[in-house]
């Protein structure tokens, strides 16, 4: 990461924000820094929005479907595993290298005591094998649980996936960022950002699904859910 990015990355993680407040602040930053990114953006969020990615994505109300997925030191985790204490967010990421996604998993960390309260518990997703993924652990300083989707498998199987385009591929590639190593396959593609806050039943409560990775579920609304559920089974 170049130091006038992650200057900008630094002084919006420590901002006295909401993580909304704090992706807005981010990206008017990386706008002056990178001429051009915002219209790539934009034109690639458009394409996206007219394909219709993520709606079909599972709903509110619908059973999440059931994985099994190794976390950062190998040990496989299942929905069930996750929801023997309570309701989960479960919350897509596009990788470490994402200053966003960054930004996402720091605020989360954040806001795990509070989740906790609320009986919550939030795990995050990555694409990335586990170097890499440990990596990203590190950004939530240990406060949530960080899981590896291979080959963006589960992402893909709820209809999550896309692959970014050849222009913004180029501006990736200009970046520095080698996702075919991060990842361990060439097709560049990412799941777009998604948070499912799910019952013990299994059943979503909350759902947000963007192809805009700009933009991230409030953790109020993940809180929300969680008191709501807790409310409803008193």
């Amino acid at each position: 990461m170049s130091e006038p990015r992650r200057s900008a990355f630094e002084c919006c993680r420590d901002m006295d924000a909401s993580l909304c407040e704090r992706l807005d602040a981010l990206d008017a930053a990386f706008q002056e820094q990178f001429p051009g990114l915002q219209e790539v953006t934009d034109r690639l969020v458009a394409r996206l929005r007219a394909s219709g990615v993520g709606a079909a994505a599972p709903q509110v109300g619908d059973p999440m479907p059931d994985f099994l997925l190794p976390d950062c030191s190998g040990r496989l985790v299942g929905l069930d595993d996750l929801l023997e204490d309570g309701p989960v967010a479960l919350v897509f990421h596009r990788g470490h290298w994402c200053s966003y996604c960054r930004l996402s998993v720091d605020a989360l960390a954040e806001a795990s005591e509070a989740a906790r309260a609320a009986g919550l518990r939030i795990v995050a997703v990555v694409p990335d094998i586990q170097e890499f993924a440990a990596a990203f652990a590190a950004d939530a300083h240990g406060a949530i649980p960080v899981l590896c989707d291979v080959d963006n498998g589960y992402a893909a199987s709820l209809n999550l996936v896309v692959w970014m385009g050849d222009e913004m591929l180029a501006l990736t590639k200009k970046a520095g960022v080698d996702l075919p190593r991060y990842q361990g396959n060439d097709s560049w593609s990412l799941p777009i950002p998604a948070a499912f806050v799910i019952g013990r039943d299994r059943r979503i409560l909350a759902r947000f699904v963007d192809p805009d990775y700009r933009r991230r579920m409030p953790i109020e609304d993940m809180l929300a859910a969680a008191r709501r559920a807790d409310a409803a089974a008193r």
